[in-house]
């Protein structure tokens, strides 16, 4: 499988846990099962920020309950260059893509935007796979790396591509500048507000998530699709129309 496995995923050295809730999103709704989510990054280089970032937003969402996935893109080919996107890695990204309810996205800045690499994996995830939507109705969250001064021009991006794809993206976001000074030689994030600012939008992120789960059915049920494929409602369970109607008596 083309996922990468978590070192020391319990291990959180610039976490101050008097501070941090366990269970972020408790009373929101049931936290069983876990929520699920994807985590995707936008590098490939050996000492990659946007990945070790998100390793590090792993380690938090563990910690605040849910269960992550982080997808490697190491062999994804480029949208299109397969036939019918063929592909092992094309596959495997879009079931991890419907496996979960939440993602988070994390990109480096480049040229001023995302990369291609970031940019091909969303791509590869279609609005709609033989009737399965993998992104419409999910959370997302939005973080990027900068080799200079703090920018929000791949953010920026990815909050566009989010609300194309139909999910509910979050609105705290994490940006971390000159990235190269954030982190130890062993790749873990020091002490900063940079770093606070992840366990921010990562909180969230569970909160949104499990608040948003039990109306997931809800929130993708459209006009237009059920029209499409010819899904007339049911005027028996319609309580808007019912409640028209004691209104109108």
């Amino acid at each position: 499988m083309r996922l990468l496995s978590l070192a020391d995923a319990a291990h959180l050295p610039a976490l101050d846990p008097a501070y941090a809730y366990r269970q972020p999103a408790q009373g929101f709704a049931p936290l069983e099962p876990k929520p699920r989510i994807l985590l995707l990054y936008g590098s490939l280089r050996d000492r990659s920020y946007s990945r070790l970032v998100t390793e590090e937003a792993a380690r938090l969402l563990e910690y605040f309950g849910a269960e992550t996935r982080i997808f490697n893109p190491f062999d994804l080919p480029l949208p299109d260059q397969v036939k019918y996107d063929n592909h092992p890695a094309v596959k495997e990204l879009r079931d991890h893509a419907i496996w979960s309810e939440g993602m988070v996205w994390c990109s480096p800045e480049r040229h001023g935007q995302i990369t291609g690499l970031m940019k091909a994996q969303i791509d590869h995830l279609p609005l709609s796979i033989g009737g399965i939507r993998p992104t419409q109705g999910r959370t997302l969250a939005v973080m990027q790396v900068s080799g200079g001064s703090q920018s929000f021009n791949a953010v920026n991006t990815l909050r566009i591509l989010g609300r194309w794809m139909r999910m509910f993206t979050i609105p705290n976001q994490s940006s971390v500048a000159k990235a190269f000074q954030e982190f130890e030689s062993d790749g873990r994030m020091k002490p900063s507000s940079y770093y606070d600012r992840i366990v921010d939008v990562m909180e969230e992120l569970v909160r949104f998530t499990v608040l948003l789960r039990p109306h997931a059915e809800v929130f993708a049920d459209r006009y237009s699709e059920r029209k499409e494929t010819q899904r007339p409602i049911a005027i028996e369970s319609d309580l808007s129309a019912i409640a028209i109607g004691t209104q109108g008596r």
